[in-house]
């Protein structure tokens, strides 16, 4: 998956995680939200498959609840 694949699946990875958190980590959720995908990752940035990219994702929601 390249930066672009990544930077259009971006939101569809953040409701996945929205459909299965508590309501208590919605505010950590909404910050990734208003992320623009761009300004995480460079335009030649890669990943192996879909799964690695989210499970980057997730380790960024993760870093905002710090856990």
């Amino acid at each position: 998956m390249d930066a672009i694949e990544f930077v259009n699946e971006y939101q569809n990875f953040l409701y996945e995680i929205e459909s299965i958190i508590k309501p208590e980590l919605l505010p950590a959720l909404q910050e990734l939200k208003e992320t623009d995908a761009e300004d995480i990752i460079s335009a030649d940035s890669w990943f192996l498959n879909e799964n690695q990219a989210r499970g980057f994702v997730l380790k960024l929601f993760l870093k905002k609840c710090n856990i």
